[in-house]
């Protein structure tokens, strides 16, 4: 992986590969450092893997309160 990427692009991507595999999810949610450089097949420095974490962590937070929301007005 170039460490030269665009990190909402990047983000994008790795939402929709751990929202697809529960077990993905929980183990980004045990360890998302080693989840994601597991995903992206490379250690990456940590300037370069908080910024993807804070933006995942922020995709998946808006997508279930989205999903609980939506159950509320059901």
């Amino acid at each position: 992986m170039d460490l030269n990427f665009d990190v909402k692009e990047k983000v994008e991507e790795l939402v929709k590969k751990i929202q697809s595999d529960p077990t993905l999810l929980k183990s980004f949610e045990k360890d998302p450092i080693k989840t994601i450089e597991k995903l992206a097949g490379v250690d990456l420095p940590d300037e370069k893997i908080q910024p993807l974490i804070a933006g995942i962590k922020a995709k998946l937070t808006a997508v279930n309160l989205g999903d609980t929301l939506g159950k509320l007005f059901k």
